[in-house]
């Protein structure tokens, strides 16, 4: 298992979220370290795979598919109590 740990400072001043990489998945952390903001897996650097957002109550937000750091296929987004609110498609078609 793999942790790591990730507290920058972008350019324009905003705090890069609290990040750790586990078993390949890179999880981010909301503001108050404990809850989790997305998770997912990351080659080269970019998203890859299906990854999820969540709010700071710890309900899903969204989820969707990236395919070298696009995104791709379907992408949901979910209401406050987690429930398929919106689908898109995030195909080039």
């Amino acid at each position: 298992m793999e942790n790591e740990k990730c507290d920058l400072v972008h350019q324009n001043g905003v705090k890069e979220k609290e990040l750790e990489v586990i078993d390949g998945y890179t999880i981010k952390y909301h503001a108050n370290g404990k809850t989790i903001w997305s998770k997912g897996k990351m080659i080269n650097d970019q998203p890859d795979g299906y990854w999820e957002w969540y709010r700071n109550d710890g309900t899903i937000k969204r989820s969707g598919y990236f395919e070298k750091g696009e995104p791709v296929g379907e992408w949901i987004t979910y209401n406050g109590e987690g429930e398929k609110y919106k689908s898109t498609n995030r195909d080039k078609n």
